[in-house]
């Protein structure tokens, strides 16, 4: 038992740590708030992330 909560929090922490899980919520909101609109693919999304961030230079420090 003390195995798979270990994996389990294995999986969770590599998932946050490369963006795996910041996909799926934004899909997850995609699907809940825009239901007929085709999810954006990951490439596309990291698209719309980085031009997002890139837009925002006010916010960062470097």
């Amino acid at each position: 038992m003390r195995i798979r909560h270990w994996m389990r929090a294995v999986r969770w922490y590599l998932r946050e740590l490369t963006g795996e899980a910041e996909y799926d919520r934004h899909c997850d909101r995609h699907r809940r708030h825009h239901p007929l609109a085709p999810v954006p693919t990951r490439r596309e999304y990291q698209v719309l992330r980085t031009r997002n961030q890139e837009a925002r230079t006010h916010s960062r420090c470097c």
